[in-house]
């Protein structure tokens, strides 16, 4: 599939979303509370995609599928997951409690305090 320059009208058509496990990536998926399977990339520093989808599947709220893995895993994973509607909901109402929607303010509220 061609680059999607509409994410926002793919994550609204999507039932669940696959996607790697960047800190923007996180971001955003906490934010369209979709089910999510995190396949993170092992191309990166430190493994910290890792880290990031964990934080995601220690609260219950993505699945996680290794690198290595995702040939023989991934589309059996989504097929279940898809067949799962109590998962499913549970996936969706876990990361949406993660999100955070005032980032912007937060951050300039910490520095404006950090100047004075």
């Amino acid at each position: 599939m061609d680059f999607i320059t509409r994410m926002d009208l793919g994550y609204a058509i999507a039932d669940v979303v696959i996607s790697r496990a960047g800190a923007i990536a996180i971001s955003e998926l906490c934010l369209v509370r979709k089910p999510v399977i995190l396949v993170p990339s092992p191309n990166v520093a430190e493994d910290h995609q890792t880290k990031n989808a964990l934080a995601l599947v220690n609260h219950h709220a993505a699945l996680l599928v290794k690198d290595a893995d995702a040939k023989e895993q991934l589309a059996t994973t989504v097929l279940e997951l898809l067949e799962n509607e109590e998962k499913c909901h549970s996936l969706h109402r876990n990361i949406g409690g993660l999100g955070f929607t005032n980032s912007a303010e937060a951050i300039a509220s910490v520095i404006a305090d950090l100047v004075k």
